[in-house]
């Protein structure tokens, strides 16, 4: 199994979080893994970008033109990574940031709505980890055990409390992407 991923969105959004975690979730996991963040002085506000590669074998190159599986947050992502997807792969947008829906026929879809699922839970916060619960559905790269051991330890020891939500917040990510 190799999965090569790249997650795009606003600055702010917890996009390099979500990738570190992934990456540290491959770790926990024994998996090879390649966590490759892109940011800039856009850091909040602007795109940013991530690419996690996990994998049973070594990986040659961090660097990709093409990914088996984009996230995108918002519409310029959108735009920007679409066409990077390989046929018959998957993409996965936020229905709140992205206007205009995806176009290509010759992908898997997926529609997760966690901006609305974090108002709901009352937490901004755990917006990220709802997403990455829609990709481990649909994208079992790691299992629920590796990231919640990747959780104890990419997170400071003072937020250790607030574990139990995040994981709840991937359950619910689980539970509501819709494939479009």
């Amino acid at each position: 199994m190799k999965k090569e991923i790249i997650i795009s969105g606003f600055g702010g959004q917890g996009v390099l979080s979500m990738g570190k975690i992934l990456a540290y979730s491959g770790l926990m996991e024994d998996k090879e893994v390649t966590w490759m963040p892109a940011y800039g002085p856009e850091q909040r506000g602007g795109t940013c970008n991530v690419t996690v590669i996990v994998s049973d074998d070594r990986v040659s190159s961090p660097i990709l033109s093409k990914y088996d599986v984009a996230i995108v947050l918002n519409q310029p992502s959108l735009d920007k990574f679409e066409p990077r997807i390989k046929p018959g792969g998957i993409l996965i947008y936020d229905g709140f940031g992205v206007i205009n829906p995806p176009k290509r026929k010759d992908i898997e879809v997926y529609r997760v709505n966690a901006m609305d699922k974090a108002a709901e839970m009352k937490n901004s916060k755990v917006f990220n980890m709802i997403v990455l619960g829609g990709l481990l559905q649909v994208c079992p790269v790691v299992t629920l055990n590796g990231l919640e051991k990747a959780l104890y330890k990419t997170l400071p020891e003072r937020h250790h409390g607030l574990i139990p939500l995040n994981m709840e917040a991937v359950v619910e990510g689980q539970k509501i992407i819709e494939k479009q």
